[in-house]
């Protein structure tokens, strides 16, 4: 039985599956996957959790399999989120410094300005990161502690999110026997596992093309400037195929893992697959140009509803010089990097979890928000100006406990 200390473990909660990732901590600082449980998810719709006892029996089936595999017992995670009930948005705050130097304490009184913002009713701020601090006319600075001036202003990114979503998450993993050390947006988390330093220096847009939402972070001069999160996925494809060749969700998504293609101009040879009908054994033929082309509706859907929320953000494209990266459960479908290269006009390429060792088994981008919870770990000092909302801080620290006795 491994040290506890010498731990991380990731625990990730998407759509269609919940994925518990173990990782040992080496004497260099380097870390290892030693440990993997995955099983798909029920009781999560569109990264909201719907169905409490499905998603309990689920998180323990897979921290038992990543337990066994590592020879660990887990007690603690860093737990991943996501769902549209999450917002994010720009803000800032200004403080006077009356020409003397920035201190700590100004730091936390400009941070503190920054989230004070309007919010709708039952959402709280969960993270604030910030993008940049000012000092007078000096912009673009990463850490002001020392500059001198008269006037300090930081630029942050704002993260919402419901209220009664997180209680129920926290709830679920409380039940698991489990306790919470951090929760981190899923997208944030992937991005740790999948995105270079210089992508995001660059700047760069990644998308986690999961099973019942599509996530996109962006990140400028290694800053994020915006993320938002699509109620659609990888299920919708899969529905769409259901409907569009009269056949069961089970046997729709086996023909997409089979034969789907996320672009016709990858159709060598338009041969006929084998279909199965509802309700009996009757099998029809249909050309797979008839199935491309359904995948490929619902994929340019997608993208171009992702682009639409790039305008929205004032974003060009120009500012992406690393273009796009992608990942996620469904991120693997053949032709979707030429169709992103097609709607974005970018260039663009399948994000794999990389920067650990250990398992060969986590090279796979399924697994990019479960290490990036692990690295995020590792790194849990967390940079100086980085502040937790008021919601999470509470329930991480204090009302865990409470759920244990409670549930």
């Amino acid at each position: 039985m491994r040290h506890k200390n010498q731990l991380i473990v990731g625990l990730d909660i998407g759509t269609t599956k919940i994925c518990a990732i173990v990782g040992e901590i080496k004497e260099e600082g380097n870390i290892d996957i030693i440990g993997v449980g995955c099983h798909p998810a029920y009781g999560i719709r569109k990264g909201v959790v719907i169905n409490v006892e499905d998603t309990v029996n689920t998180i323990k089936r897979a921290v038992e399999e990543a337990e066994e595999m590592a020879g660990c017992e887990i007690r603690s995670v860093y737990a991943s989120i996501s769902g549209t009930h999450i917002q994010s948005i720009n803000s800032q705050g200004v403080i006077a410094l009356k020409h003397r130097e920035v201190t700590k304490g100004d730091i936390k009184k400009v941070m503190e300005m920054a989230k004070t913002i309007s919010l709708p009713p039952e959402t709280e701020i969960i993270d604030v990161l910030p993008q940049e601090f000012i000092v007078d006319d000096h912009a673009g600075i990463k850490d002001p502690i020392g500059v001198a001036g008269v006037r300090l202003e930081v630029r942050v990114h704002v993260i919402t999110a419901s209220v009664s979503c997180i209680q129920t998450l926290m709830k679920c993993i409380q039940r698991a026997g489990l306790d919470v050390i951090d929760i981190i947006l899923q997208p944030l988390a992937a991005s740790e596992a999948v995105l270079t330093k210089e992508e995001k220096e660059l700047g760069v847009g990644l998308i986690d093309f999961g099973g019942g939402t599509t996530d996109l972070i962006i990140f400028v001069n290694d800053s994020i400037r915006y993320i938002t999160l699509l109620g659609l996925g990888g299920n919708n494809i899969t529905n769409d195929i259901a409907f569009g060749l009269r056949t069961s969700i089970s046997e729709a998504e086996e023909i997409k893992l089979k034969h789907g293609l996320a672009s016709i101009a990858l159709l060598e040879k338009d041969e006929e697959i084998e279909v199965p009908a509802v309700g009996d054994h009757k099998v029809r033929w249909v050309p797979k140009s008839l199935l491309v082309k359904i995948i490929q509706a619902r994929v340019r859907e997608i993208f171009s509803l992702l682009e639409q929320e790039w305008i929205k953000a004032e974003l060009v494209k120009d500012v992406l010089a690393g273009g796009v990266v992608i990942t996620g459960g469904s991120s693997l479908l053949p032709g979707l990097v030429e169709e992103a290269e097609q709607v974005f006009d970018l260039p663009s390429r399948i994000g794999y979890p990389q920067g650990v060792g250990g398992l060969d088994i986590i090279r796979n981008p399924i697994y990019a928000t479960g290490v990036g919870l692990v690295k995020y770990g590792l790194k849990s000092q967390r940079p100086l100006f980085r502040q937790k909302g008021g919601l999470l801080s509470r329930f991480v620290t204090g009302i865990g406990n409470w759920f244990k006795k409670a549930f």
